[in-house]
């Protein structure tokens, strides 16, 4: 679950925290319930439990990172905690904003996948998560850095960003739904491939490798899911890098059957490795000086070298010390 090691007093003992003022970042696109069911429930449940709040809408998604300051200058005025209240990818531009003040961090998970949410055993119906967010002690979770950008989940560059970017075109038609996302991964591996010629530098060696996709894991829900033991690193201070060798569309749709079946690890066309941190390049004479990217589901366009790292702060998330979702 990635959770940094704390003392016995960082969780359950600090009765300031159940005073908390709330400042809820809230993207009312994501989440299956009506956006006034969720605000009518938290109002209830926070107004029950003597919370002052304030709610901070991002009506898109461009309109996150202002929201997120907003917020952040609430809490910090009051002494107050951020939460943020949506999916992944929402979760991730929020801490981008509340990483570097140290202000306490929740969630509300409310996305399709909530990998972040569930990998903490924090459930996506809005009145059980609010019920246990209201009896959460701040506890320091690691971070994963891209080029210095925060990640929770993961950070990948390669197919995984276009599976992405394909994905999202196919929600917008046909729904937000994981039977939709299937069907997208499937049209994305069927009509595309594509191969990257990378310089790897890790621990003072640098390597050259040639690959379909470079997945840098920081959610051990995730890579447990689908067979990467390398999972268990991440209570090591570290973060976990899988490579995909360039192969045909039907391969790829094996190894997808191997990564359903969480045997993904034990493929001879994928290469994992844990490690603090992580530098890649475009091969040379390539001409990139951007590369596209994938951090928590958002996909965005990075200079290179590429640099994956742990980041030295770690991030304050309110959690009640119950354990993962299974």
């Amino acid at each position: 679950m990635n959770i940094v090691p704390a003392s016995a007093s960082t969780l359950g003992t600090n009765p300031e925290a159940s005073a908390l003022p709330l400042a809820v970042v809230l993207n009312p696109r994501s989440g299956r319930e009506p956006l006034a069911q969720r605000l009518s429930v938290l109002r209830r449940l926070f107004a029950e439990a003597g919370r002052q709040h304030a709610f901070f809408m991002a009506e898109r998604g461009a309109d996150l990172p202002s929201q997120a300051a907003l917020a952040l200058g609430w809490a910090k005025a009051r002494q107050g905690a951020v939460i943020a209240a949506g999916g992944d990818g929402t979760i991730n531009s929020v801490v981008q904003t509340v990483l570097p003040s140290g202000l306490p961090f929740g969630v509300l998970p409310q996305g399709t996948f909530n990998y972040f949410g569930r990998a903490h055993g924090i459930p996506a119906n809005t009145e059980q998560a609010a019920r246990r967010l209201l009896q959460s002690q701040p506890r320091p979770i690691q971070v994963g850095l891209l080029n210095d950008r925060a990640f929770l989940v993961n950070a990948s560059l390669g197919l995984y960003p276009r599976l992405l970017e394909d994905r999202e075109a196919y929600k917008r038609h046909y729904g937000r739904n994981r039977i939709v996302a299937l069907f997208a991964a499937l049209a994305t591996v069927l009509s595309r491939r594509g191969q990257w010629l990378i310089e790897i530098e890790q621990g003072g060696q640098r390597r050259s490798a040639r690959t379909s996709t470079l997945f840098v894991g920081n959610n051990r829900l995730q890579l447990d899911q689908v067979g990467i033991e390398e999972g268990a690193l991440l209570d090591q201070d570290r973060l976990a890098a899988v490579m995909v060798d360039p192969v045909g569309p039907l391969a790829l749709l094996g190894l997808g059957l191997r990564g359903a079946l969480g045997r993904l690890g034990g493929s001879e066309h994928v290469t994992s490795f844990g490690f603090r941190q992580l530098t890649v390049r475009p091969a040379r004479g390539s001409g990139k000086a951007r590369l596209k990217v994938a951090i928590d589901g958002e996909v965005m366009h990075m200079q290179t070298p590429l640099v994956f790292r742990v980041s030295p702060q770690p991030l304050q998330l309110l959690w009640d010390g119950q354990g993962p979702a299974s």
